[in-house]
């Protein structure tokens, strides 16, 4: 679901962060932008307590909680994980930090097989913004 930020997710507005390039926020263990993320990835497009995952963007390799942070920040238009690397880090669980494949990601049944965080089942309807079909 679409929101403003600080609408709903279980972030703290204090805790929110708008990084550009060239600079990445430095709360997590990938390389990661966009616009107001809390600290566990809910950002000013989507802030759900379920949204909780962001995907690595294979133009820039740099991981985005959603594609209109990427539309938003990045200079250049945005790639899809190609199928070839399905099997490469390409989502991350905002929730525990784990690096997912996207085949681990697809499999997963909406949770983190990680942490057990439950991830927004909705983002497969965007599923096409990000992979790859």
């Amino acid at each position: 679901m679409d929101r403003e930020a600080g609408d709903g997710g279980q972030g703290d507005d204090g805790d929110r962060r708008t990084t550009p390039p060239p600079e990445t926020d430095d709360r997590f263990s990938v390389p990661l932008r966009g616009v107001a993320v809390d600290r566990e990835t809910r950002c000013a497009h989507y802030d759900d307590p379920v949204d909780v995952i962001a995907f690595r963007f294979p133009c820039c390799g740099t991981y985005y909680p959603c594609f209109s942070c990427h539309e938003e920040l990045a200079d250049h238009d945005g790639e899809r994980i190609p199928r070839s690397a399905f099997g490469e880090p390409g989502v991350l669980c905002g929730a525990c930090g784990a690096t997912l494949s996207v085949e681990a990601y697809l499999a997963c049944d909406e949770a983190c097989p990680d942490c057990g965080a439950a991830f927004n089942p909705g983002c497969r309807r965007h599923h096409d913004r990000y992979l790859e079909t």
